[in-house]
């Protein structure tokens, strides 16, 4: 069972897609809140804490201070660093989607999207750790032109851990990599950990942005 929660201050909208998710099997929604601001207190009372929460970008000020999903998404990263975040907009602008994977998203999702991509990207976030469609690529990659004289840093990686980073790049699961590569997942995972420190990734989507950046992969 997935585990989901919804911040949406638009009733019908966060409405829908309960009653969406409801529809899906193994999947529940157990947490709801129309702003972002109250969202760690709300959390603080909860039985079970969604394993992945849904997040509007544009929500509510708390007073006359901004609090947007970019601030519920540092919140939440920063209390509970193993919930997986998706983002939902109806913004489609590049900067947004690249400040909010730096700042700990691991998907972004415009609100027009079909709902079996919605499911579909709630499964990988849970499963692989990030969901990267077509639209968050092509924003990822156009950064990247901007800032080819602007990377990174020469960071040691060493080759075992480039093959891993590929893989990771293309969603594989650290089941997946270790039978791929003849490794045990234990050894994935002490990998992929120490790429996360190396590179100052806050998650799987993180890698994917660092390794294109620095030409790693191609996608």
């Amino acid at each position: 069972m997935i585990y989901t929660g919804l911040v949406e201050d638009q009733v019908l909208f966060r409405e829908g897609m309960k009653a969406i998710i409801g529809t899906w099997q193994d999947m529940e929604v157990v947490f709801e809140s129309a702003d972002g601001y109250s969202v760690l207190d709300k959390l603080k009372e909860c039985a079970v804490i969604p394993d992945v929460m849904l997040v509007d970008l544009s929500l509510p000020p708390d007073g006359k201070t901004e609090y947007s999903g970019l601030h519920v998404t540092r919140a939440l990263t920063s209390a509970f660093p193993d919930m997986k975040i998706l983002i939902l907009s109806v913004h489609e602008d590049e900067n947004f989607i690249n400040q909010l994977i730096e700042s700990g998203a691991h998907g972004y999702l415009v609100k027009d999207s079909d709902p079996q991509e919605v499911q579909e990207a709630i499964i990988a976030v849970y499963n692989k750790g990030s969901y990267i469609n077509e639209r968050t690529l092509k924003a990822l990659q156009h950064k990247v032109v901007k800032k080819t004289k602007n990377k990174w840093g020469d960071v040691p990686i060493t080759r075992r851990e480039e093959e891993i980073l590929q893989l990771v790049c293309k969603q594989y699961t650290a089941e997946e990599i270790a039978q791929e590569l003849f490794i045990s997942v234990k050894t994935v995972n002490g990998h992929r950990n120490n790429l996360l420190q190396k590179t100052g990734s806050r998650n799987v989507t993180g890698l994917v942005l660092y390794a294109i950046r620095n030409n790693i992969v191609t996608l």
